[in-house]
């Protein structure tokens, strides 16, 4: 059966020439599950009990446990039988009562594989060699082992090892791809990488380096917005330091010739006379704040922020699916709510902070106040509740 091949990286499937099976059909789960443990621990027979345990642990199966688990094998077999005759009796035997994954029939594994390819690059003392290994590794790799089957006790640590083997292959691969100037496949097992492990910053700093490099400065600029959406979503923090400064070189942009101040105004302009406030990411509310803190501290005026947070009716926090929701809603009143002049940025997972210029305190809680009941009115149904403060303005900072 020399044309069998098993992949648990991505998804689960087996295939034989033309003929296929995979996981994404409707079959039963412990159907699955088994099949994947006799695969993975094919280099030894596995008692009746294991199985039984492993299928069903302190849930009853049934009252003949041992029947039962015939009955799953019938299922496994059936299955396999769709790659051609009787498959199924051939790769699954019965040893002395117990069960196992036929020794005697070879077939191509792409977790062998991945892993043979990763210890043979870390092996090789020529960079270019050990990348010739590790590109084939990370060309096997299409996702963590056996993702529908992750809860599984005996799956975490497997999931685990091969998901951190993988992650320390990709932060090799990247610079040897940079130092040759391969920076299109570098930028391609950015991308992929960032599909399987979406949190890791050396990902993002590199792709967008890359992306610079190669003078891309909007898919750059790109990458950092998705990457600092996805970071306040889950974790509720900014990109550190490194990637920021990526992201102002990504944006800057600079005249290849001298131009008048009339092409310099024109640039300047707000691409659209959107109504309401300025939204804005954080650090460019910073910048912002410090401009108007200079203002004030020169002119006198008054000037308040506001801190507008999100809470459950109780007091703790919301459900992260209802708080996206709030935050999303809120974040369009507070625009509509504000004026030209003002300036709104999210500050936290749970919080907008909103700059009033020329606001005196009345004036600056009324507007908050404005906020909190259109709120209500608009989402009288809506489990947050809405909080806030105001203090002046510091003009020293």
């Amino acid at each position: 059966m020399d044309d069998l091949r098993v992949c648990m990286l991505g998804e689960f499937s087996i295939s034989n020439g033309a003929d296929a099976i995979n996981d994404s059909d409707n079959r039963s789960r412990k159907v699955w599950l088994l099949l994947a443990y006799m695969i993975y621990f094919r280099h030894r027979s596995i008692s009746q009990e294991e199985l039984i345990d492993l299928l069903w642990g302190e849930e009853e199966s049934s009252s003949n446990p041992a029947n039962a688990l015939k009955t799953m094998f019938h299922r496994v077999r059936t299955m396999l039988n769709q790659l051609g005759g009787s498959v199924g009796h051939e790769l699954i035997v019965r040893r002395q009562g117990d069960y196992a994954w036929n020794p005697d029939l070879t077939f191509t594994y792409d977790v062998d594989q991945f892993e043979s390819f990763c210890k043979a690059g870390k092996a090789q003392k020529e960079p270019e060699q050990r990348l010739v290994s590790y590109l084939q590794a990370l060309e096997i790799y299409s996702g963590d082992f056996l993702p529908k089957l992750a809860t599984e006790p005996w799956v975490v640590p497997v999931n685990t090892y091969f998901h951190n083997l993988y992650t320390q292959t990709v932060h090799e691969v990247i610079p040897l791809l940079e130092e040759l100037g391969r920076l299109d496949e570098a930028a391609a097992v950015c991308r992929k990488a960032i599909e399987i492990e979406a949190c890791d910053e050396f990902l993002y700093y590199h792709l967008m380096r890359q992306l610079l490099d190669m003078g891309n400065q909007q898919a750059a600029a790109t990458v950092f917005e998705s990457m600092s959406d996805m970071l306040f979503d889950r974790f509720g923090v900014m990109p550190s330091d490194e990637i920021k400064a990526l992201y102002r070189e990504a944006i800057r942009s600079t005249n290849e010739h001298e131009v008048d101040i009339s092409a310099v105004r024109d640039q300047l302009k707000e691409p659209s006379s959107a109504p309401g406030a300025l939204v804005c990411d954080y650090d460019f509310f910073k910048a912002i704040y410090r401009a108007e803190a200079r203002s004030v501290a020169r002119s006198g005026d008054a000037a308040h922020i506001a801190l507008l947070s999100v809470t459950s009716m109780k007091g703790s926090k919301l459900a992260k699916r209802s708080l996206d929701r709030c935050m999303e809603n809120l974040c369009e009143l507070v625009r509509l709510s504000l004026r030209r002049g003002d300036v709104a940025s999210r500050c936290s997972v749970s919080q907008f902070i909103i700059l009033l210029p020329r606001a005196n305190y009345e004036n600056s809680c009324r507007v908050m106040e404005r906020i909190v009941r259109q709120f209500g009115r608009q989402y009288p149904h809506s489990p947050a509740l809405l909080r806030y403060s105001v203090q002046p303005l510091d003009p020293t900072c």
